[in-house]
């Protein structure tokens, strides 16, 4: 009987068990899935106003938006693998209806909704990736780090684009 009681008590007082695992929190989990979104938006904006837009300026923007966040995002995924963090690698309800908003648009008016929508996310981003390089987990204070000055480099060349935009 002392046995079982002993047993019973020492399943439920777990709380003061150490754990030898980095368990990922909240807040770390947050980031990777906002950081996955982000990048498959603003992949997928950038396709279309490469796709769409006549505008040299844009074209570039959006070509080095492709290019930065496919390997951004390859980055992430291997932190969310290592983590064992799901979801976020997609496009969120809000952000896809966004881009059908842009894609109805043509000519200057595209290239104002695309620019304007870059700015916001990359303003978004910059704010996430800022938190990041606060996080606990080193890896991913390491990542935010190193991907917050192109986030930056982008915000400012959305900026730009903006202000020349009629």
């Amino acid at each position: 009987m002392v046995m079982v009681l002993f047993f019973i008590s020492s399943c439920k007082d777990n709380k003061h068990a150490k754990n030898y695992n980095e368990m990922i929190d909240e807040g770390s989990v947050s980031f990777i899935q906002q950081g996955l979104e982000a990048g498959q938006t603003e992949i997928k904006a950038s396709q279309l106003a490469a796709a769409n837009s006549k505008n040299p300026h844009v074209l570039s923007f959006a070509k080095s938006i492709i290019m930065d966040y496919d390997t951004t995002n390859d980055k992430l995924e291997k932190i969310a693998i290592n983590n064992r963090v799901r979801g976020g690698d997609s496009v969120s309800a809000m952000h896809k209806k966004t881009i059908a908003n842009i894609t109805s648009l043509s000519g200057n008016a595209f290239d104002k909704a695309y620019i304007q929508f870059m700015v916001t996310e990359h303003q978004s981003a910059v704010k996430l990736y800022n938190a990041a390089t606060n996080d606990r987990i080193d890896g991913i204070q390491t990542f935010a780090r190193r991907a917050l000055p192109v986030l930056k480099m982008h915000l400012d060349s959305a900026n730009l684009i903006c202000a020349t935009l009629k």
